[in-house]
C-alpha cells in the first residue's frame, strides 16, 4: 500500500521513474532542499488521502523488469478519490494568487485544467517537440537513455503572472525543471510545483530550481524495486 503521506518535497532529479519508462540514471541537476510534510500544514490522518492511495494500481515490472508502474488510469476511475486529488489542490492554492497553471504532457492534463477553474486561472499545456503552433520556446532535459524536450507557447504566458506546474508523478525532476524554466524564460514567476506521486527516497536531495513540490502520496511498493 503507497505510504499515506502528504508532503512538500523536493525530490532531485533523475533516479527511478515510475509511471513513466525510466530506470536508474545519475544526478544531472540540483533541486532544493527545503522540505515540509503537509500533515504539519493540517492533512494529518486526512482520509481523503488513504481513498488516493487505494486508488492507485501497481503494476509490477511494467513496462520492464525493476518498474512498479503507478497507474493513475484507476484513479481516474473512481470519481471520488478523483475529486479528492482536485479537492486538496484547489484547497492549497486558491489563496495564492495564481494566474496560470502549466500541465506537463501528457498526465498533467488530466489534473491541470480542473485545478485552474476551480482557483480561476488559465491552463497552459507544455507539449512535447513539433505540437503546438505558433511561436514557441523549447528547454530539453536529461533522460536516461538521451534527452527531450518540452516546448510552450510563448504568447501564453504574460510577464510577472504567478504560475504553477502541474504532473501526475516526480521521480527525476527533470521535466519539472524544465518546465520551470520555460515558464521562467516568458517571465513569468513559478510559485510552485505538484504532483499527485513522489518517490520518497530521494527528497531532500535536489532542488527544482528552488522551487517548492508539493505532493500528496508516495508509490506503492518502492521497497520492492531494485535500484
Amino acid at each position: 500500500m503507497i505510504t499515506i503521506r502528504a508532503i512538500i518535497n523536493t525530490a532531485n532529479p533523475f533516479s527511478l521513474l515510475l509511471g513513466h519508462t525510466q530506470t536508474q540514471t545519475q544526478a544531472h541537476a540540483r533541486v532544493s532542499e527545503c522540505e515540509m510534510f503537509a500533515v504539519e500544514n493540517g492533512l494529518q490522518g486526512d482520509p481523503r488521502l488513504k481513498a488516493i492511495s487505494d486508488a492507485i494500481r501497481v503494476i509490477p515490472h511494467f513496462p520492464k523488469t525493476g518498474i512498479m508502474f503507478q497507474d493513475i488510469t484507476t484513479l481516474l476511475l473512481d470519481p471520488v478519490a478523483f475529486k479528492h486529488v482536485v479537492d486538496i489542490f484547489v484547497d492549497r492554492y486558491k489563496h495564492m494568487n495564481i494566474s496560470l497553471v502549466a500541465g506537463v504532457e501528457a498526465r498533467g492534463f488530466i489534473f491541470g485544467p480542473p485545478i485552474a477553474l476551480a482557483i480561476g486561472a488559465k491552463f497552459i499545456p507544455l507539449r512535447k517537440p513539433g505540437k503546438l503552433p505558433g511561436k514557441v520556446i523549447s528547454e530539453e532535459y536529461e533522460l536516461e537513455y538521451g534527452r527531450d524536450r518540452l516546448e510552450m507557447s510563448v504568447e501564453a504566458v504574460k510577464a510577472d503572472e504567478r504560475a504553477l506546474v502541474i504532473d501526475d508523478l516526480v521521480a527525476t525532476g527533470g521535466t519539472l525543471s524544465a518546465s520551470i524554466s520555460l515558464l521562467e524564460r516568458a517571465g513569468a514567476e513559478v510559485v510552485e510545483c505538484a504532483c499527485v506521486v513522489g518517490l520518497p527516497k530521494f527528497k531532500g536531495q535536489c532542488k527544482l530550481k528552488g522551487k517548492p513540490l508539493y505532493v500528496l502520496v508516495e508509490p506503492s511498493q518502492f521497497d520492492d524495486l531494485t535500484l
